[in-house]
């Protein structure tokens, strides 16, 4: 294992650089392109690093990790971030001290077994380049989006997004992970035995174990709290509610996921596939008011679909007036919203049966309905990804910034929500048109807004604020799909109780005890330095 020796006075960082390279399968760069070009993701932060990693094995990895554990040992703590696609819209997969590029040459896939389907990856592993092996083979993995093709298994196992209703972490086997120190772990349920053997060990590992296993014998209260909430929660480390078994036994796994790369990076991951079908069918509704394109969601999700999600027709306007067509729609602006609802089911007459249903409730709602029986599924998918299409060709002006997506408010609240949310848009004198996914309850409002002038800038914080402040006024969860990031992690965690608050860092110190994970995420901090790291712009290309 290579050593750190001080260059924190006498050196800098290309000798760094330089040293790493010496010791690294792969390379370490301090060139100000390079370092430039990971300055961004896909957040409307910025922070630029002073290293960029590529490793080319696991040892890499390991030795870069080892290397800054042996400087926070001395008092010269710096700071790692894992980083994947690059498209975390939090912020998280930026920061101003080591980035390591996991994609860059750790994105194979290491062994499949067919018939008990699962497979075996690295992390920067692009989800199509999975999806194109298990479609083989008849299979695939559920709960992604169109717009997830892109991004890297590792990276949305430590982002724990929710779509349609599940997480990629409902695939999960089993993960490896490499500690802040360098040691490499497997993450699994441990019986009652095995975590004996743990927390028995006299090493960092043993640490952690005995240290969460104390943490929850002395927040057992609080804990059962958090593990009881039905809503879908990102902030902090809600997964501890998940971690000890009713038969004593120990899964860290639940911790990991949504964690951001703030307790150990990932370095393996084991999926369990789920079956393919060859078939899809899909239906849009053109429903005339909010209210009733969230009532009639409601009920269809009774049919079991695959996905199911409401547009406000202001988002397909929006992509309208930069040309963008709609084959499914006549040339007339939107005034209601959209409801597209898509079914997977294996079995033909399965899928069948639900149209048929669906069919009949529509009529019974006086609904208009167009369906896969005259038209193809890729003309529904042009709806499907109104989002990311529609923030690509709006240009360099205003553009959909993603800033309040991922809140989740419960359905017997959400006209209180949407009354609060019409009273920000127009004392902010913006539009927030919004898309829910029905299945999770999670909402992303979408204010364009452009950060190359001041009005707008200052408008960032104060929606975030606001937003979070009404989603949590209506029984919400106002990090429910992904993690808070950097971006967020002001506003929620102030939201936190502070015993709630107070157990998460108590986790986090477990695991970085000198806070060499991705500092600034997932933590609470100041919006001065927020301020400082938004990014002057924000324009199309940044969300290729």
């Amino acid at each position: 294992m290579i050593e750190a020796k001080d260059y924190t006075r006498a050196g800098t960082m290309n000798k760094i650089a330089t040293y790493l390279n010496e010791h690294l399968l792969g390379e370490a760069t301090s060139a100000k392109s390079i370092r430039r070009y990971y300055s961004t993701d896909g957040s409307i932060l910025t922070a630029t690093p002073e290293l960029v990693v590529f490793p080319i094995a696991t040892n890499d990895v390991r030795k870069v990790m080892r290397f800054t554990w042996q400087l926070a040992e001395r008092g010269h703590a710096i700071g790692v971030t894992a980083r994947g696609g690059g498209n975390d819209q939090t912020g998280a997969a930026v920061g101003p001290g080591v980035v390591i590029d996991l994609s860059r040459h750790l994105n194979q896939v290491i062994n499949f077994l067919p018939k008990d389907r699962l497979i075996h990856v690295q992390p920067g592993v692009r989800i199509e380049n999975i999806q194109e092996v298990l479609k083989w083979h008849g299979l695939k993995l559920p709960y992604l989006s169109l717009d997830s093709t892109t991004d890297t298994v590792g990276g949305l196992l430590a982002s724990n997004l929710l779509v349609n209703g599940g997480t990629l972490g409902q695939s999960l086997e089993k993960i490896e992970v490499i500690l802040a120190n360098g040691d490499v772990i497997e993450v699994k349920r441990q019986s009652k035995h095995e975590l004996n053997r743990k927390l028995g060990l006299q090493t960092f590992e043993g640490e952690i174990y005995r240290k969460i296993s104390g943490i929850i014998e002395e927040n057992e209260e609080m804990i059962g709290m958090i593990a009881a909430d039905p809503r879908p929660n990102t902030a902090g480390y809600p997964g501890i509610g998940s971690v000890r078994g009713k038969d004593g036994s120990i899964d860290l796994t639940p911790l990991f996921l949504g964690s951001q790369g703030t307790l150990g990076i990932i370095s393996e991951v084991v999926l369990r596939a789920g079956f393919y079908s060859k078939g899809e069918d899909a239906a849009l509704l053109l429903v005339d008011s909010r209210e009733r394109a969230r009532d009639i969601s409601d009920t269809l999700t009774s049919l079991e679909p695959s996905y199911l999600r409401v547009f406000e027709g202001e988002l397909i306007n929006r992509a309208r007036a930069h040309g963008r067509q709609f084959s499914l729609l006549s040339d007339d602006e939107v005034s209601g919203s959209l409801v597209l609802i898509k079914f997977n089911d294996i079995n033909d007459r399965a899928r069948s049966g639900k149209m048929k249903r669906l069919q009949k409730a529509v009529e019974k709602a006086g609904l208009g309905i167009v369906d896969t029986t005259d038209h193809a599924i890729e003309e529904f998918e042009q709806i499907e990804r109104v989002h990311a299409s529609s923030s690509r060709i709006e240009g360099d002006e205003k553009i959909a910034l993603p800033l309040l997506t991922g809140a989740h408010v419960p359905s017997e609240r959400r006209e209180e929500f949407f009354e609060g949310l019409d009273e920000l848009a127009k004392k902010q004198h913006t539009d927030i048109p919004v898309s829910i996914d029905a299945l999770s309850g999670t909402i992303d409002a979408l204010p364009q807004l452009k950060l190359s002038t001041v009005g707008d800038k200052q408008k960032v914080f104060r929606l975030l604020t606001a937003y979070a402040t009404l989603v949590n006024k209506c029984d919400g969860m106002f990090i429910a799909a992904g993690g808070e990031g950097r971006l967020k992690a002001h506003v929620a965690w102030t939201l936190l109780e502070d015993a709630e608050a107070q157990l998460y860092e108590a986790i986090r110190l477990a695991f970085d005890p000198f806070a060499t994970l991705n500092p600034h995420v997932k933590q609470k901090t100041e919006v001065r330095s927020l301020v400082a790291a938004l990014r002057t712009s924000y324009d199309a290309a940044d969300t290729l």
